[in-house]
């Protein structure tokens, strides 16, 4: 098997035209000292290596393994090889079709390949879990001009906890010139990866009551769980950014506690109780005596939070 793909001009690199992905090159550049000439491909872990790196991730390849199956069905048309990171960037599991597993091989889109920005530059994986954030490089976005043949798309995966535990990437040795099927393909990545948390956070809270906090982002679902005395007990990523409360943070409190302290908090507090009384309304169909009883608080109390959180626009609340 030769060392790379194919042969790739000795040019210096530019930096992109899309503002996104600047400090990524500024990191390889300055912080990490790539050259981005430099022949260059991921190493590749061994078996007895892969596979502590399967045991370690275990929870995460069960709770994707269902998405990853459907990304696969919905991406093998357009020549896009799936694959599953951990936090480190090794892909310890992938799906490809037949007739692209040789090009996807070669190419390292395989179980083992480490893909962290470190040493591979601006790159799906890897760039992805050094901001945190879905990224899409395709082409002459990448740092390193061995990787300018591919197209990367990735989203990150938090954990029941909300701490990043991996990433789903979809990539492909032979795309669009243009990038037309970035953004489909950006959309259909996110909702994946939302499945997976999705199932994580249900997995862990399991008999818990399970309420919404307005639209997810990012990949995320703002999810709180709450116990039988409708105390607060976990959240997602994205439930946990609504509130201020930082990844893998031990929760237990009361999101609608019924003191003046609670309404008189930060911002981000302020606004996840809004969200959870427009949630449980909207599940109640609008009635209130409803919804404040999967709230776990009275029909009064009900009506003066909405007044306390929203004094200009009780009625949108």
């Amino acid at each position: 098997m030769p060392p790379f793909p194919h042969p790739v001009p000795n040019e210096t690199p530019m930096l992109p035209t899309q503002g996104e992905l600047e400090a990524s090159w500024r990191r390889c550049g300055h912080d990490y000292a790539l050259d981005p000439v430099a022949p260059w491909m991921p190493q590749v872990l061994c078996d007895a290596e892969l596979r502590q790196c399967c045991q370690r991730s275990g929870a995460l390849l069960r709770h994707a393994e269902a998405a990853m199956a459907q990304l696969h069905t919905m991406l093998s048309p357009l020549g896009y090889a799936t694959l599953l990171a951990d936090a480190d960037g090794v892909v310890l599991a992938h799906r490809v079709d037949p007739a692209i597993r040789r090009g996807s091989r070669r190419w390292c889109l395989w179980p083992g390949a480490v893909w962290d920005e470190t040493h591979g530059g601006t790159n799906g994986v890897g760039t992805c879990l050094a901001e945190g954030r879905p990224v899409a490089v395709h082409g002459t976005q990448h740092w390193r001009t061995t990787l300018r043949g591919l197209a990367c798309i990735a989203t990150p995966i938090h954990d029941a906890l909300g701490r990043v535990a991996g990433v789903i990437n979809a990539s492909s040795f032979h795309p669009a010139q243009d990038g037309r099927e970035t953004a489909l393909i950006s959309a259909i990545v996110t909702q994946a990866a939302r499945q997976v948390e999705h199932t994580a956070f249900m997995d862990r809270y399991h008999g818990h009551a399970i309420m919404l906090l307005g639209e997810g982002h990012d990949g995320s679902v703002p999810m709180i769980a709450l116990d039988s005395d409708r105390v607060v007990v976990g959240a997602t990523h994205a439930a946990r950014a609504h509130m201020g409360i930082a990844p893998a943070q031990d929760l237990n409190f009361c999101l609608l506690a019924d003191t003046q302290d609670t309404m008189a908090e930060g911002g981000e507090l302020r606004h996840a109780q809004k969200m959870a009384i427009r949630s449980a309304l909207a599940s109640a169909r609008g009635k209130v005596a409803v919804a404040a009883r999967m709230l776990g608080i009275s029909r009064s109390t009900l009506h003066r939070k909405m007044r306390m959180l929203a004094p200009t626009d009780t009625q949108a609340c």
